[in-house]
């Protein structure tokens, strides 16, 4: 394998691999660990400390393999760690490659488009040369498509998922099929890539390895155990009163807040270019940096002080224990091995669901009540984890609820818009088998006016999308079109086809609450075309509370909460579990039901589907943008506002 010669402190060379790999647009080496390598000698050869290489590999915080797999963050090695050697130049090969001398202003990204070519094996074709930092008239060769190789699969060692690298002819739809997934799971997990290119490396998921729940082994002689329907208790007739309150509650908050990260105040700016060079200059970040992907959680953890801060005033001691826990299983793994959780009253988060899955074990056992925080994929999660509550809704929730709302229009043409070409998506299908049951219940088979309209790009079809559409749609009767979808780019085009239509047929609009939180696209599509949605969340701004909590936020973190910020639900969540517990005790976390604080955006709606599965919040809000371009609050879980 060719590339720097590096030497650790044990005087064992460790190489740097040659094979490179881009996952959601970062760069890896992919390393194969050899005899006598050590974690701290490969993050020296790769210049990485061994957090950042453990972070992306748990399984080498006890120590790494010969034969192991790696992928390692590509970054720029420390010139007192370089070997002073010249890279190797691989002979002209014109049978296998073309030879692109570098333009002003191009990149890797670039070239590899102008040449149909993925990143990757730009990046593999030219070793031993760092090409993001090649000059102007600097020649790289580019693999001719004829002599790319076969499908390659290769597994990292988290074990989550394999690598699909793609062919001539492949699809995603295809590639989807071919491992028994969705185009749904498959586009979740590769959201940079639209229309896959010949030699792109997809990210294919595989069965966790970590099983929320493993059930116990039914002898001959024992008798299993049946899943009881719950009971459910009298809901209050009103909120419930949260005043006076004793005891005290221990509190963990498992966020990530991403400290090392946050910590880096510098940056590079390589934004100058002097004779088609870029200038790499080290700047300061301004004090009111907050590194991105922080910032969400950040405004979910003020949120919860708040929350905090109000039940202490009512007479309840809370004991915040905040930890930073981002994807990898290390950090929690640590605190379950040293008893930092088994004291908890409350546990909040992970958000990642494969850390919830953990934690939702050790939690379940200690009998600790879990909240997850922010929505997830699916509500698998909650299969016998009765301590496990989802406080936002899943799309499954969505589709039952939106499924019993159209059917309130039986003498509309239906029209169900949704992008699974291979008809493998069973979301998809379950979706469409809700509307149709609650279509027939109203009308017999024969008279339900339904049709599927798959969604394709409108380059596919020549920017001919709206005709295609307009031929399903009905002049005689009112329309009521569905959009199975949570893609921003499949509900953007799609709602500006509609919109064009709207000027000639009747037509009415339904969607994921995804929709409500579309960006990119001008809001008058929303109020021009009267869309209903159902959202998780209503904030009335008049309400005394909430206008108590905008002051109490601007007073002591000098802002104000945006209506999609985490704050919202960060103190809903801590203001509902703490409360509940505070007053109802033990017998909250059976019957949550039983407590029905006023809350700022949302009332939980907490329901299970056996006494051994965890909670789901049923909670939707149907929104309507009206043509008097005004957001109104038009009913709740299915009803109509009272």
């Amino acid at each position: 394998m060719t590339g720097f010669s590096l030497l650790s402190s044990s005087q064992v060379v460790v190489e740097r691999s040659k094979d490179k790999v881009i996952i959601s647009g970062t760069a890896y080496y992919v390393h194969y660990v050899k005899k006598g390598e050590t974690a701290y000698s490969i993050s020296r050869a790769y210049g990485v400390t061994v957090d950042e290489l453990t972070r992306e590999n748990p399984p080498a915080l006890y120590g790494v393999n010969e034969g192991e797999t790696l992928r390692i963050p590509v970054r720029e090695i420390p010139q007192d760690q370089k070997v002073q050697a010249e890279p190797v130049r691989q002979r002209r090969d014109e049978t296998r490659f073309d030879y692109h001398k570098l333009q002003p202003g191009e990149t890797v990204y670039s070239v590899s488009r102008l040449y149909g070519v993925a990143e990757n094996l730009i990046i593999s074709s030219n070793p031993g040369i760092d090409i993001n930092r090649l000059s102007v008239g600097s020649e790289i060769a580019i693999p001719k498509r004829q002599f790319m190789t076969d499908k390659v699969e290769f597994e990292l060692q988290d074990g989550h998922y394999i690598f699909h690298r793609v062919v001539k002819g492949e699809s995603l739809s295809s590639i989807a099929e071919k491992y028994g997934i969705t185009i749904r799971e498959l586009r979740r997990e590769n959201r940079d890539v639209r229309f896959p290119q010949v030699g792109d490396y997809l990210r294919i998921p595989v069965p966790e390895a970590v099983t929320i729940a493993v059930a116990d082994t039914v002898s001959a002689d024992t008798v299993p155990v049946v899943s009881e329907e719950p009971v459910l208790l009298p809901y209050p007739s009103g909120y419930t009163p949260v005043r006076d309150l004793k005891g005290s509650i221990d509190l963990a908050v498992l966020l990530p807040f991403y400290l090392g990260e946050n910590a880096d105040r510098t940056d590079i700016d390589s934004s100058k270019i002097v004779k088609g060079k870029k200038i790499y200059k080290v700047v300061g970040r301004p004090d009111e940096w907050i590194y991105p992907r922080s910032l969400g959680f950040i405004e979910m953890y003020e949120g919860i002080l708040l929350a905090a801060d109000t039940l202490r005033a009512l007479g309840l001691d809370v004991t915040l224990h905040v930890f930073d826990i981002k994807s990898d299983t290390v950090e929690i793994t640590r605190l379950m091995l040293e008893g930092r959780l088994s004291d908890m009253d409350l546990i909040i988060g992970p958000v990642y669901s494969h850390n919830l899955a953990i934690v939702a074990k050790y939690a379940g056992e200690a009998g600790i009540p879990v909240v997850s925080p922010v929505p997830l994929m699916n509500n698998s999660g909650l299969v016998n984890n009765p301590v496990l509550f989802m406080a936002n809704s899943s799309l499954e929730v969505a589709q039952n609820t939106i499924a019993l709302k159209v059917s309130e229009y039986t003498s509309n043409n239906f029209v169900f818009i949704h992008t699974d070409t291979a008809g493998n998506d069973q979301s998809v299908k379950y979706f469409k088998d809700r509307i149709f049951s609650e279509l027939s219940s109203r009308l017999p088979y024969d008279e339900i006016r339904f049709k599927e309209f798959l969604f394709y790009n409108r380059s596919a079809f020549d920017n001919d999308s709206i005709n295609r559409l307009s031929h399903a749609l009905s002049d005689v009767t009112g329309n009521v079109i569905i959009i199975a979808s949570e893609e921003a780019p499949v509900i953007s085009e799609t709602l500006m086809d509609i919109h064009n239509l709207s000027k000639k047929f009747d037509i009415k609009v339904f969607g994921y609450p995804a929709l409500r939180g579309l960006e990119n696209l001008d809001p008058k599509y929303f109020f021009e075309l009267d869309i209903l949605m159902y959202s998780p969340y209503w904030i009335d701004y008049i309400k005394r509370d909430v206008r108590h909590f905008n002051n109490d936020f601007r007073h002591k973190f000098l802002t104000e909460p945006a209506e999609l910020s985490y704050a919202w639900q960060g103190y809903d969540i801590a203001y509902y579990f703490l409360s509940g517990l505070a007053i109802h005790g033990k017998d909250f976390i059976k019957h949550p039901e039983i407590h029905n604080p006023d809350l700022l955006q949302t009332e939980f709606d907490f329901r299970r589907k056996s006494v051994n599965d965890g909670f789901e919040n049923q909670m939707l809000y149907l929104i309507r943008y009206t043509r008097d371009y005004e957001i109104q609050l038009a009913g709740k879980n299915g009803n109509p506002v009272q």
